[in-house]
């Protein structure tokens, strides 16, 4: 199995155990070395006071693409911590997809990028986790 393989299969293995994941109708596009695209439409049960996106909802997109990247070598990560600056505000029925992409992993630390785009390319946040391994692995090989 080479790395993309355990990425994917680490990414997918990770979305069956979750209970979030699949309550929030996540669907895993892409997961490979250092590098994941997941997607979720929004729901109304997933907007705030405003009648747009709940900022929660779409950390928690971000959020979730992260965790498949920094676990996706198959050695249990966590974040250590995470920012998210929003862009622009969703409405209900819109996809959003998050790609990320490790930047920079040095032993036990890492960072991963994300972005938060609509169907339509418009970018609507950016995050920026910083995991830490923990050790052991996600899936057996």
């Amino acid at each position: 199995m080479n790395a993309d393989q355990l990425a994917q299969r680490v990414a997918h293995s990770m979305l069956a155990a979750e209970g979030t994941g699949p309550a929030w109708g996540i669907r895993i596009e892409e997961a490979r070395h250092r590098y994941a695209r997941i997607s979720m439409v929004v729901r109304a049960d997933m907007l705030n006071g405003h009648g747009i996106a709940h900022g929660a909802m779409i950390f928690a997109l971000a959020d979730t693409a992260f965790a498949y990247v920094c676990n996706g070598g198959n050695h249990a990560s966590v974040a250590a911590q995470a920012s998210i600056v929003f862009l622009d505000k969703v409405a209900v029925g819109e996809t959003l997809t998050a790609e990320a992409e490790e930047v920079v992993r040095e032993g036990r630390a890492g960072v991963t990028r994300a972005t938060v785009r609509t169907a339509d390319g418009r970018v609507v946040a950016e995050f920026t986790g910083y995991s830490r391994t923990l050790g052991g692995a996600v899936v057996e090989v």
